[in-house]
């Protein structure tokens, strides 16, 4: 157990045993889970922290599931990288890019999974499954392949053929079901409820799941020398990752490794799914389900589970909440790309491209150290770039027919 106490209610705060459990069963409220941060503060040190493995693993005592029995594919650690390219096109002095797109599937999802199907092995379930819109498919599979578990794995049948293919190349029961993420989401709910003996990472094991995104917050802190960044922009599906962030960076304060400072936390979304964001442009707290349609699969959840908590953190850190179109996110994919050499999913772009308008509008300061989260690579959702990408031009095999092209290309004449 480490230095896990147990879980308690985000609502009302009764407490439980550290079980499959992720309801309360009082006032339904979601579950967390609860750590002992006075025995952390007293063994655990910056020292004792870099000793360990270049992995999500550093953190241990800050996770849920033992560390030594961990299903490890090594993930985390991933670069903090400056991007001075891209933040001098914002306009933005410090600027850094936190790139989970070099995890072992290709994005962050590896985090939660990692610790999910973990603190599973733990607790005695064989089986591993999910409802996901892709990153955690391609996740839960590998993982489960490495840990020799059983896997089910359920898709809207929708989904781009990439992250499909690299579902089921690990050998999982590959479920594609007809309707959106919210409809696979509620089957997985009910499936839960007949199956308990199976580890499903985001409903019945959620509460130790989403604390693998906390590794995110830890690892950024690290890597900018145990300081805290002023701002850092977050994508929203659930909304679960941008509150973990937020936690996570509250822990590390608690336990004496940083200094105590408010980050403030700005989260991201596609205007095709974007009930988190309307809901922060109307100054609602209401947030309002919808049906998903955008080239942004990973993010399009209509019906985000963690949407309130993400609005209250983006609030409360004095945040803002952007939404981006298609045409806005492929812009933001190829900002990217051609400043930094980073190829980003879909969601990366709605990062970048929230980014862009948050700093345009000013919301985003110059003067502040800003880490945007590149969630996703760009391998995964390829087919999203349609036609707009491809050969400069297509020559004969002459130097002539080089020197025509580059001519053309600069609008002059072939020297």
């Amino acid at each position: 157990m480490g230095y896990v106490q147990g879980l308690a209610c985000r609502e009302c705060h009764r407490t439980y045993p550290a079980e499959a459990l992720h309801v309360c069963d009082y006032c339904f409220g979601p579950l967390e889970v609860s750590y002992d941060y006075e025995a952390v503060a007293r063994d655990v040190d910056r020292e004792s922290i870099a000793r360990g493995p270049a992995s999500i693993w550093r953190y241990a005592a800050l996770l849920p599931a033992a560390s030594s029995a961990g299903v490890d594919l090594g993930v985390g650690f991933t670069p903090l990288v400056r991007a001075d390219r891209l933040g001098a096109e914002l306009g933005l002095s410090e600027l850094y890019l936190k790139d989970d797109t070099r995890n072992p599937t290709g994005s962050f999802k590896d985090r939660v999974v990692a610790v999910a199907l973990s603190k599973a092995r733990e607790l005695g379930l064989k089986v591993a499954a999910c409802a996901s819109t892709g990153n955690l498919a391609n996740s839960v599979a590998a993982h489960a392949a490495r840990a020799g578990m059983e896997a089910y794995v359920f898709i809207p049948n929708d989904l781009e053929r990439v992250k499909v293919a690299t579902t089921a190349v690990f050998g999982c029961h590959l479920m594609a079901v007809e309707g959106n993420y919210d409809d696979v989401n509620r089957l997985c709910a009910e499936l839960a409820s007949e199956r308990p003996d199976w580890a499903f990472v985001n409903v019945n094991v959620r509460p130790y799941y989403s604390e693998g995104s906390k590794t995110l917050a830890f690892e950024v802190a690290e890597q900018l020398g145990w300081e805290l960044p002023d701002h850092v922009v977050v994508p929203i599906a659930s909304g679960s990752q941008l509150t973990k962030i937020h936690k996570g960076f509250k822990e590390l304060a608690t336990v004496g490794l940083v200094e105590p400072k408010e980050v403030r936390i700005s989260g991201a979304q596609a205007s095709g799914c974007s009930p988190v964001a309307t809901a922060f442009a109307e100054g609602s707290d209401a947030i309002r389900p919808v049906r998903p349609s955008t080239i942004a699969k990973s993010l399009a959840i209509g019906n985000p589970a963690d949407g309130w908590y993400a609005l209250d953190v983006v609030r409360s850190t004095g945040g803002a909440i952007g939404a981006v179109s298609d045409e806005e996110i492929l812009e933001g994919i190829s900002l990217l790309a051609r400043t930094e050499g980073i190829f980003a999913e879909t969601a990366g772009g709605v990062t970048i491209a929230t980014l862009a308008k948050l700093a345009a509008s000013g919301i985003v300061r110059k003067d502040e150290r800003v880490v945007a989260y590149v969630t996703g690579n760009g391998l995964k959702t390829v087919e999203a770039l349609g036609s707009d990408v491809g050969p400069s031009a297509v020559i004969a095999p002459t130097l002539e027919a080089f020197l025509a092209a580059e001519a053309a290309a600069r609008g002059g004449s072939p020297s």
